[in-house]
């Protein structure tokens, strides 16, 4: 495949998280929305459903954002987010961008028809899912975002999981929504360029889905999750790509490292075999030529 090459961005100064927040040492979710609002600037609101984030946030009244906070029910990010846009824009706010930030557990399966709802209606809103693939902020349990391979409190022993992630770029995709996207806490620049574009984009809906480790529960220590976040980049794991309109692909990066890099260094994947990495990897393989199949496909559009 070939890889657009990733452009340098002035990241700039500041935060818009104050110090203190409740997230855990080395949360990949905390620094995604550090970077974010970095790019997004603070004329937004942020609605946030049941979550890792909805306690990092912290208890009303206090807050660890220096933005509007709305907190909505696990299922309703897509139908809450729908709903403040209406009304900002019944007062004649135009200008305040709307944000649901959900983990996988509110994008992938439990707020998923909310969420599809959304954008089949194309609403003018950013929907971002940071992904830590499980249920993290409830203990652990497994979600249709944990991958293959993977130990959970609910999957655990020999009952890990034997069943594929879903593929949410692929699926948000196929509502020929404006703009979908890949990002990773480990590539920054990139995760800007990619939030600064999705914001400042008028009209329509616009997803970012975010690699975001939990060293929790990933088994990892708290001082590696940028070094996971980057090896899930590198063996194609998590590819860094684009779809614009459900039909135009960029890929952003081009891994080459094997697979089992990225395994071998968290605990939730130290039971599986030689075998069963041999076959996550035709896994991870069988993705990747799909994706550049899609990314030649749109190279030789007219």
């Amino acid at each position: 495949m070939n890889a657009e090459p990733v452009k340098a961005y002035q990241i700039p100064e500041g935060d818009s998280i104050y110090p203190g927040h409740l997230g855990c040492p080395g949360c990949g979710a905390a620094i995604a929305m550090k970077f974010a609002l970095k790019a997004l600037g603070t004329k937004c609101v942020l609605i946030i459903p049941a979550s890792c984030w909805g306690i990092i946030a912290g208890a009303y009244p206090q807050t660890s954002l220096k933005v509007p906070v709305l907190h909505a029910a696990f299922a309703t990010s897509g139908a809450t987010a729908s709903g403040v846009r209406a009304a900002l824009d019944m007062k004649g706010d135009t200008e305040t961008l709307v944000v649901a930030w959900a983990g996988d557990g509110g994008t992938f399966d439990i707020g998923f028809q909310a969420l599809s709802g959304a954008v089949e209606r194309n609403e003018d809103i950013l929907y971002v899912c940071y992904d830590n693939e499980a249920y993290m902020n409830t203990g652990v349990q497994r979600s249709s975002s944990t991958p293959f391979g993977t130990r959970t409190t609910t999957t655990p022993g020999m009952g890990w999981k034997r069943t594929r992630k879903k593929n949410i770029i692929e699926v948000l995709a196929a509502h020929r929504i404006p703009y979908a996207a890949t990002a990773s806490i480990a590539f920054p620049e990139d995760m800007f360029r990619k939030f600064q574009k999705a914001g400042n984009r008028k009209g329509g809906s616009r997803f970012i889905h975010v690699f975001s480790p939990c060293p929790t529960g990933w088994r990892i220590p708290s001082e590696l999750s940028v070094k996971v976040a980057r090896l899930a980049v590198q063996t194609n794991v998590f590819p860094l790509y684009e779809v614009e309109g459900g039909i135009r692909y960029t890929l952003n990066t081009e891994g080459h490292r094997p697979v089992q890099d990225y395994l071998t260094i968290q605990g939730r994947f130290r039971h599986l075999t030689g075998d069963d990495m041999k076959h996550i990897q035709e896994m991870v393989d069988e993705d990747r030529d799909l994706l550049a199949q899609k990314t030649k496909a749109e190279t030789r559009r007219p």
